[in-house]
């Protein structure tokens, strides 16, 4: 039996869609086209991961080193890396500590490279969802 854990999330808006100029108030929003390609916003996990990993490379320190550092295995913290696990915050202080960071550095970074990252995709929306409404958080649920 396999753990697999698959790397999407399904997202809830906790408004509804806004209706478009035009549309009576009630009516059904148009459904998206089908043929167009759904841009997903990445997880957590692969980000904080993303940020570990770019942060180790950039001190030319090896897996080995920053996981005795942070004294957590090896191999889970590669898993961390690659975004595989989703590690508790004492594991995520732990090794961005021992990359010389605190954990606040760690989420910022992390925080930073979502906004640019939903930016892109959003195609120059300029930090607007799809229902327009302007995001200067970070809001993690479970």
């Amino acid at each position: 039996m396999s753990s697999h854990v698959p790397n999407e999330a399904r997202v809830i808006p906790l408004h509804p869609p806004a209706a478009r100029p035009g549309q009576r108030p009630g009516a059904s929003p148009v459904p998206p086209d089908p043929s167009a390609p759904a841009a997903r916003e990445p997880l957590w996990r692969d980000l904080v991961g993303d940020v570990l990993r770019r942060e180790r490379l950039a001190q030319e320190r090896t897996l080995k080193e920053v996981a005795q550092a942070a004294r957590i295995s090896m191999p889970y913290l590669s898993e961390v890396e690659r975004g595989r696990k989703e590690a508790s915050s004492e594991v995520l202080a732990a090794a961005a500590h021992a990359l010389g960071l605190g954990l606040g550095d760690l989420l910022s970074r992390a925080q930073g490279e979502l906004v640019r990252i939903t930016a892109r995709h959003a195609g120059g929306s300029r930090g607007r969802g799809p229902s327009g409404a302007r995001h200067n958080g970070l809001c993690l649920a479970a």
